[in-house]
């Protein structure tokens, strides 16, 4: 990366919005978002585009923040002009609907996130080779043109979900904090799945064994995203959008042609777990994402209803295949304080939020700190009922 940014020039950084990942050029996005995390990679951005699962149609109008120094990317912050909530699973209806109450649009506002993808990591992509002190910078002036971009095209807000702690400590100079918790699987260096089983206590031990056995004649395969053939990928994408229709009355947020192309441009990051009978007809399917250190269970569906096939299919083969390639965190998706008894602990999740009304702000502000400690306390009651062995 050439040096471009030294103290002198900072006068020169600029900032615009583009209305596509394509526009900005995967040369220019792997610059600043360079590490393995799989939803920030411009293939999987470019998929939900392209499919038009993301879209203006959709509620999801791209408008990805870039800054330039030196006519050169530095910094993109993945954006969308929202004009619904759908999709977030950082919850704000409850602000909509006081907006609503009070006679006010909520709606449009702008929000910092992967669509449909609670998982935290970069948000603000800086290029490497920036000094702390640029780098703060650059975040700042972030900060300042969405301030001045909601107020100019009557944004209610703006809105940065699921970034790393860092980033987050300092948007919170400039915006509104919030934590939230999800639950996620650490390998403490477990040989195999009875090693991890032996470090919990016998109760929790004996339930997990006897939910195994209960789905035991089912077979459980693994396969690379590259390797699948279009017809496993088909039979992964009918038990999703039958799961979903069951579920919710569509097909869900992604379509066919979104999972055929990440088949096609991140099948090496993405993991195939599919479910027969003795038979060999597929009964259940799941979707998982994998980077140098995570595993990342995200969808899933079934096409015949069994007991305790969820709990296997999404958590325990998750867990065996973290073991098995010595994976350090398993991230199940959100929520689910069922999973505590799984073995999943407690962690934080952080959100910036900004509003342009004062009262709506101090109210929005107010709340979140009653809800910071609320969060806290829940997340030591949870920590307390882990399964593992004093």
């Amino acid at each position: 990366m050439s040096e471009f940014l030294v103290e002198d020039r900072l006068d020169d950084i600029e900032l615009s919005f583009y209305d596509s990942v394509a526009s900005i050029g995967q040369p220019n996005w792997q610059r600043v978002f360079s590490d393995d995390n799989p939803f920030t990679q411009f293939e999987y951005l470019l998929a939900l585009e392209q499919s038009l699962s993301v879209c203006s149609e959709a509620g999801w109008r791209p408008q990805h923040l870039v800054v330039t120094s030196a006519k050169e990317v530095i910094a993109i912050l993945p954006c969308y002009e929202k004009s619904h909530s759908w999709g977030e699973y950082v919850f704000d209806w409850s602000w909509a609907e006081a907006y609503e109450r009070n006679g006010l649009e909520y709606y449009p506002k702008l929000v910092a996130a992967i669509p449909f993808t609670p998982v935290s990591g970069q948000r603000i992509g800086i290029a490497a080779g920036i000094s702390k002190v640029v780098r703060e910078l650059i975040i700042n002036k972030i900060c300042h043109y969405l301030n001045q971009t909601i107020n100019e095209k009557q944004f209610s807000s703006w809105h940065c979900l699921f970034l790393p702690q860092r980033d987050f400590n300092h948007l919170s100079h400039c915006s509104i904090a919030r934590i939230g918790t999800q639950f996620h699987w650490q390998n403490k260096h477990y040989l195999n799945f009875d090693d991890f089983l032996n470090q919990l206590v016998s109760r929790k031990r004996k339930s997990i064994k006897k939910e195994r056995k209960a789905v035991a004649e089912f077979n459980y395969k693994f396969i690379d995203g590259h390797k699948a053939t279009p017809e496993q990928w088909q039979g992964f994408i009918h038990c999703y959008q039958q799961t979903y229709l069951k579920r919710s009355g569509h097909t869900g947020y992604l379509n066919a042609e979104f999972f055929t192309q990440i088949a096609s441009t991140m099948g090496r990051q993405v993991r195939l777990l599919l479910v027969t009978n003795i038979h060999g007809n597929l009964i259940a399917s799941a979707l998982y994402f994998v980077s140098s250190t995570h595993l990342y269970g995200r969808y899933w569906g079934c096409l015949q209803e069994v007991d305790g096939l969820h709990f296997e299919t999404c958590y325990y083969q998750g867990i065996e295949y973290a073991i098995q390639h010595g994976l350090a965190t398993f991230d199940a998706g959100a929520q689910g304080e069922h999973k505590v008894a799984r073995g999943f602990e407690p962690i934080a999740t952080y959100s910036n939020h900004e509003v342009v009304h004062p009262e709506f702000r101090k109210a929005i502000y107010d709340y979140c700190q009653q809800e910071q400690l609320h969060i806290k306390q829940y997340m030591q009651q949870l920590s307390e009922k882990l399964p593992y062995k004093l």
